[in-house]
């Protein structure tokens, strides 16, 4: 067979290359088959996939659904919510607004009216009430910006009217009650009696800022406390160290502020055409006694008592004729042994402590003081209770009401409630005060109470003392 001739090709050949094509055809349909299995493997995967995130879509949408539901629902009610807070909200404002007003509270043991007002009677408290209730709306830090203005005074009358008389603010008792009641006929403009009780007095002060603080309609709160220091810690418990309450509060200045008032920090006005910036004194004074001379008509110098200094040198000096004295006192009988009249002057005291005096001696049985004294604790008499009437406290005082205590024994307990000092000292004008003004247990230039309560110069000078409080 000749090379490169096709028909010398061997049939064995075409048989090979059949087998090869069958093989590659078979390993072609192989490979579709195995496409054919993975395709319907990744739709079947697929296909589930699809079913999966259908029903997911479908669970969301109907999520979607409610909560587009819900939020719709929210948003209506909280536009209702809106609506009725803001009608709430300008109801509120309406009712803080509505009946505002301004509070004016006063001890009126302490800020005492002017005399001017107070001589001159029912009158004179309706001019009282109008010029205080002028000031308060005029002045710039009360704020009170057309609010109505509502005046309690509380003090103790019967003491008031009696400590006005010593000071010559008043003629009669009368003036001072037709004063009230002038006073008290202007609208919300009310004069209170509490009773002799100091303490009864800033209670009710007390209790009446406590109650209207609390009161937004009430926009500023005026206090007339400024002379005691009793009120520092009232008004600490008022404000409570909150700013916008202290903002309400003020003080009405008469006598100066005290130390523990002024350090509270409050604002201080002052009304001084209307409340005096003095103290009461006692301006009784025995009336000056003079000796003349029906020649010279010179007086004789008197001495600090009152009384005129007269001596045998004082007499002789005035020349002859004698001069002729006047004297409160009648003189001794003439006697024909002498020539000339002998003055005998009345003792005079030998201290005195201030201008309330020395307090009344107490007549005492030492039996009966003894008694007092042997009660302890929770058995001793109530002093206020047995020596100024019902005590205020009643069922709450931890001392004895229920006793009947003889005339002796209610000296005894009146001694010893007089060595407990007067916090007013000898400024006090409480006529049945019944603390000490002075120290009652000096003898003979000694203090004889082991543990005195009173202070160096509320004993007579040169005074020895065992224990000294300064």
């Amino acid at each position: 067979m000749v090379m490169g001739d096709p028909m010398a090709t061997s049939i064995m050949d075409f048989v090979q290359r059949y087998r090869d094509y069958e093989g590659r055809r078979d390993a072609t349909h192989e490979l579709i088959k195995d496409l054919m299995i993975y395709a319907e493997r990744v739709e079947s995967g697929m296909r589930a996939e699809n079913g999966r995130l259908v029903q997911q879509l479908r669970e969301l949408t109907m999520d979607l659904e409610d909560a587009t539901k819900s939020r719709r629902q929210l948003q209506h009610r909280l536009q209702d919510a809106e609506e009725r807070m803001g009608f709430v909200s300008l109801d509120n404002d309406q009712l803080k607004n509505q009946n505002p007003y301004v509070l004016v509270l006063i001890d009126g043991n302490g800020l005492i009216f002017r005399q001017v007002f107070t001589q001159q009677g029912a009158e004179g408290g309706r001019r009282a009430a109008i010029e205080l209730h002028s000031a308060v709306a005029a002045e710039p830090l009360i704020h009170a910006n057309g609010a109505k203005i509502l005046v309690k005074v509380v003090a103790d009358m019967t003491g008031l009217t009696k400590a006005l008389r010593r000071d010559g603010s008043l003629s009669s008792e009368n003036e001072f009650h037709d004063f009230v009641a002038g006073f008290n006929q202007a609208h919300f403009f009310d004069f209170v009696d509490v009773g002799t009780s100091k303490d009864i007095a800033a209670s009710k002060v007390k209790e009446t800022a406590l109650f209207h603080i609390q009161n937004r309609n009430c926009k500023q709160i005026v206090m007339g406390v400024s002379h005691d220091p009793i009120y520092g810690p009232i008004l600490d418990e008022i404000i409570r160290g909150e700013a916008s309450t202290q903002e309400r509060i003020k003080v009405l200045e008469g006598f100066p502020t005290v130390r523990p008032i002024v350090s509270i920090g409050a604002g201080i006005v002052r009304f001084q055409d209307i409340f005096r910036s003095d103290k009461l004194t006692d301006r009784r004074t025995v009336s000056s006694h003079s000796v003349q001379s029906v020649q010279s008509g010179s007086s004789l110098s008197t001495s600090a008592s009152g009384l005129p200094n007269i001596s045998y040198a004082t007499v002789t000096q005035k020349a002859s004729p004698p001069p002729q004295i006047t004297l409160p006192i009648p003189l001794a009988p003439k006697t024909t042994n002498s020539s000339l009249r002998v003055v005998k002057q009345p003792p005079k005291p030998a201290w005195n402590p201030g201008p309330r005096g020395l307090d009344a001696p107490i007549p005492l049985n030492p039996i009966a003081l003894e008694t007092i004294k042997k009660r302890k604790d929770n058995n001793k008499l109530c002093n206020n209770h047995f020596l100024r009437g019902p005590c205020a406290k009643g069922d709450d005082c931890c001392f004895v009401h229920d006793y009947n205590p003889n005339k002796d024994e209610k000296n005894a307990i009146a001694f010893l409630a007089r060595l407990n000092p007067c916090t007013n000292g000898q400024d006090c004008d409480v006529d049945n005060c019944i603390y000490g003004h002075h120290c009652p247990s000096v003898v003979n230039g000694i203090c004889t109470h082991p543990f005195c309560k009173f202070r160096t110069e509320e004993h007579p000078p040169g005074t020895k003392l065992r224990n000294m409080k300064s």
